[in-house]
C-alpha cells in the first residue's frame, strides 16, 4: 500500500481547517521529482522500549529499531504489548506489537497519519488508538485487530469553530463497553503567561463514550486545568487521572520550569462525579494507573526525585533512570516504558516524506540559500554560530563563531536564549547578515544587535549600536541596499516589540515601517512586499495569538494572510516568490502536552500557501514540532 495514499479523499473536517489532507497533496502533485524540503524537527534522535519487574529490577531492552520506538502498553493476558514506532520513516507514527520478550512484531497500521497511544480491549480483539488520519486532527480510533475495520469516534462531535479538538489518550473500561480519553474540545486557544506567549497552553477535560461512538459525556472538569491520562479502576466504577493547571503544560517543557510545578493524582465516580485527590504536595504526578480498585501508581516527572510511586503506605519509590510514559501489566508485576536520546540530528538526515515526489530532510535552524546555492544556517545545535555550507552539508566552515566572538553569557547560549540568530543573504551572495544577542524571553533583558560578514568569515561589521535595544531577525532588499529588522524594547512586560525597522546600509539611517507586536520579517524575492509575524490581541490576553502578514516598504498596504486563532509563524518566501512556507498550530495537538519534554511547541506542522494567502494546505503530520521551513531552490546541489 501506498502510505502517502493511504487517507483518501479530502473530509469535510480537513476542508473546515482551509487545506487539503495530505494523501490529496500527493495524488494532485506531478510526477517530476522536486527539490527537498528542509525543516527542524523539535523533538529525541532515538527512542527505546525496555520492560522491567515492577519493583526496577531486571531491566532490559524491548525494542529498538534504532529510531523511535514508545507509548507501550499491554494486552489484556500480559502477553503482547502494542506500541508506536517511526522505523518506516522519521515523523511517519505507526502502530506495532510483539511479544512481552521483543518477539513476533508485527505492524498494526500504515499509513502517513499519526497513529499512537493504542490500548488493548479487555478482550483483546480490538485497538483504540489516536489517529489523524482523513481530518488531520488527534481523534480516537478502534480497529478490530481480526479483520482490520476502523472506526472513528470522535469525529462527528459537535466542534467549536477555530478552536482545538483534539482527542487523546483512550482508555477501555474492564467490561469494553466505554472508552474515557482526555480532550480540549471546547476549549480557547491561550498563550502561557497570561496570553503572552507564542505558544499555548492546553485545557484538558475527562469524558467517556461507548465503544460504538455513541454516548459522549464529560464525567471530569475543572476551569484552567489540564486533567489528562485517564484509566479505569478493576470494577469500573472509577477513574483516575493527572491534574495540573493548564498554565502549567507549557512550564512542564521546559526543564528550567519543570521543578517549580506540581500535579495531582485525583480520581473520580463515574457514576456520580465526586472526585478523591490521591496526592499532595510539590511534583509533577503524571501516568497514573490502577493496580486493583486501591492501589494506584504513577511516575513523578522531573529532577531527583523522577520515578515511579505508589499510594500505597509503605511502598518506596522505583528509580529507573530516564523512563518516559510507564504502563503497568494487567497482574502488576512488570512495568514497560521508553528512553529518550538527545544527541542531536545531523544536517540533512532523511525524514518521513509527506509527498510522493519530493524528500523531506532535517536542517539546524533558519537555513537561507545564496544565489549560487550555498546555505547559511544558525547552528543552534551547537551554540548559536552561522555557519556557510553546499546544500548537501558538505563543505560546512564556521562564519561567526558565538563562543570565541560574541561576549554572550554561555549559560543564556546553552539554553538557545542567545546567539547568532536568522541569517539571510545579500542579493549578490557576498555578505551575509544576522543578529547578535539575547532572544525570545531575554529580548526585554538585554541587547542585540545586526552584524554582518563575508561569506569566508572576513569583514565582521556591525550595523547598528547601543541606540535601538534589541535589534534582531534582519533581511536583505531585493537590491541589497537596505535590511528591515525587528526592534524590541527595553521592557520585559512590553505588550509591544517596537515594530519593524529598515536601515540603509550607505547612510545608517533607520525607518520605522511598523508599530505593532511584530517579528521575523522576510523581504520578498523582487522587493515588493516585507512578510512578517504579527501578535494579535485577543480578548482578555496581552497577545495570544501571531499571524503572518505583508506590507509594502514604505509601510503602506498591510495585508493579512493568516487569521486561525492558533498561531503561524517562522515564514519564508519560496524563491521564485509565487509561495510561503510556514509553521501553523493550527491542527492542534497531537498528545497531552505534558508527556513531552525538551521543547517549546509540540503540535506545530508545516503548511504552505500562496503569497497572497490562498491555497493553504499542510505538508507535516507528525507528533514532534516541524518549522523553519526552505525548499532547496533549483542549482543547489
Amino acid at each position: 500500500m501506498d502510505r502517502r495514499k493511504f487517507l483518501g479523499g479530502a473530509s469535510a473536517t480537513a476542508l473546515a481547517l482551509g487545506h487539503a489532507p495530505l494523501s490529496a497533496l500527493a495524488q494532485s502533485a506531478p510526477a517530476a521529482r522536486q527539490r527537498p524540503l528542509l525543516l527542524n524537527r523539535i523533538g529525541p534522535s532515538a527512542s527505546r522500549l525496555f520492560i522491567a519487574n515492577a519493583d526496577g529490577t531486571n531491566e532490559r531492552k524491548l525494542v529498538d529499531s534504532g529510531t523511535l520506538d514508545y507509548n507501550a502498553s499491554f494486552s489484556p493476558d500480559g502477553q503482547w504489548i502494542v506500541f508506536t514506532s517511526e522505523r518506516d520513516g522519521l515523523g511517519n507514527s505507526n502502530l506495532y506489537r510483539c511479544r512481552t520478550d521483543g518477539s513476533a512484531v508485527e505492524r498494526l497500521t500504515d499509513g502517513p497519519a499519526v497513529e499512537d497511544a493504542a490500548v488493548f480491549s479487555p478482550d483483546g480483539r480490538k485497538l483504540a488508538f489516536v489517529s489523524t488520519r482523513d481530518t488531520l486532527l488527534a481523534n480516537i480510533w478502534v480497529m478490530d485487530l481480526q479483520s482490520r475495520e476502523l472506526q472513528n469516534l470522535t469525529a462527528a462531535l459537535p466542534a467549536k469553530a477555530d478552536s482545538p479538538n483534539g482527542f487523546f489518550r483512550p482508555s477501555w473500561s474492564p467490561d469494553g463497553q466505554w472508552l474515557a480519553f482526555s480532550s480540549d474540545r471546547h476549549t480557547d486557544w491561550k498563550g502561557h503567561h497570561k496570553g503572552a506567549g507564542w505558544e499555548h497552553t492546553q485545557e484538558l477535560s475527562i469524558y467517556v463514550i461507548r465503544a460504538d461512538g455513541t454516548g459522549l459525556r464529560k464525567v471530569s472538569s475543572r476551569k484552567d486545568y489540564c486533567q489528562g491520562s485517564p484509566k479505569w479502576s478493576a470494577d469500573g466504577k472509577r477513574i483516575v487521572f493527572y491534574e495540573t493547571l493548564a498554565e502549567y503544560t507549557y512550564w512542564v517543557l521546559r526543564p528550567d520550569l519543570l521543578l517549580k510545578i506540581d500535579a495531582q493524582i485525583v480520581s473520580v465516580d463515574v457514576a456520580s462525579g465526586a472526585r478523591t485527590e490521591h496526592t499532595s504536595g510539590p511534583g509533577f504526578k503524571i501516568s497514573p494507573q490502577y493496580l486493583g480498585n486501591d492501589e494506584i501508581v504513577y511516575r513523578r516527572k522531573g529532577g531527583p526525585e523522577d520515578g515511579l510511586y505508589s499510594t500505597q503506605a509503605g511502598k518506596a519509590p522505583i528509580k529507573l533512570a530516564g523512563l518516559r510514559t510507564p504502563t503497568w501489566s494487567p497482574d502488576g508485576k512488570q512495568v514497560v516504558y521508553e528512553k529518550f536520546t538527545w544527541r542531536g540530528w545531523q544536517q540533512n538526515q532523511a525524514l518521513y516524506s509527506w509527498d510522493a515526489t519530493r524528500e523531506y530532510r532535517y536542517t539546524d535552524v533558519w537555513p537561507a540559500f545564496s544565489k549560487d546555492g550555498w546555505m547559511v544556517l544558525t547552528a543552534k545545535g551547537e551554540d548559536g554560530s552561522v555557519d556557510v555550507m553546499k546544500a548537501d552539508g558538505s563543505e560546512r566552515r564556521r562564519v561567526y563563531d558565538v563562543t570565541k566572538q560574541s561576549g554572550l553569557d554561555p549559560t543564556l547560549v546553552k539554553r538557545g536564549l542567545a546567539g547568532a540568530f536568522f541569517p539571510v543573504w545579500s542579493p549578490d551572495g557576498e555578505w551575509i547578515v544576522f543578529g547578535v544577542g539575547q532572544w525570545f524571553t531575554q529580548r526585554g533583558k538585554g541587547r542585540a544587535k545586526l552584524m554582518r560578514v563575508k561569506r569566508d568569515g572576513s569583514g565582521l561589521e556591525q550595523l547598528t549600536d547601543d541606540s535601538i535595544f534589541n535589534a534582531g531577525f534582519p533581511s536583505y532588499s531585493a537590491d541589497g541596499r537596505e535590511v528591515v529588522f525587528r526592534i524590541a524594547n527595553e521592557d520585559a512586560n512590553s505588550a509591544s516589540l517596537g515594530g519593524l525597522a529598515v536601515l540603509d546600509l550607505a547612510t545608517r539611517k533607520v525607518r520605522r515601517i511598523t508599530s505593532g507586536y511584530d517579528n521575523m520579517p522576510m523581504w520578498s524575492p523582487d522587493g515588493s512586499r516585507i512578510m512578517f509575524n504579527r501578535g494579535v490581541r485577543l480578548p482578555g490576553s496581552i497577545w495570544s495569538n501571531f499571524d503572518l502578514y505583508t506590507v509594502k516598504p514604505d509601510g503602506s498596504d498591510l495585508q493579512r494572510l493568516t487569521s486561525h486563532p492558533a498561531s503561524d509563524g517562522h515564514a519564508v518566501w519560496t524563491s521564485d516568490g509565487k509561495q510561503i512556507l510556514y509553521n501553523s498550530g493550527q491542527a492542534g495537538y497531537r498528545d497531552e502536552a505534558c508527556h513531552y519534554d525538551q521543547t517549546f511547541q509540540p503540535y506545530g506542522q508545516l503548511f504552505v500557501m500562496n503569497a497572497d494567502g490562498s491555497g493553504k494546505r499542510q505538508i507535516t503530520d507528525n507528533i514532534w514540532e516541524d518549522s523553519t521551513p526552505q525548499y532547496v531552490p533549483p542549482g543547489a546541489r
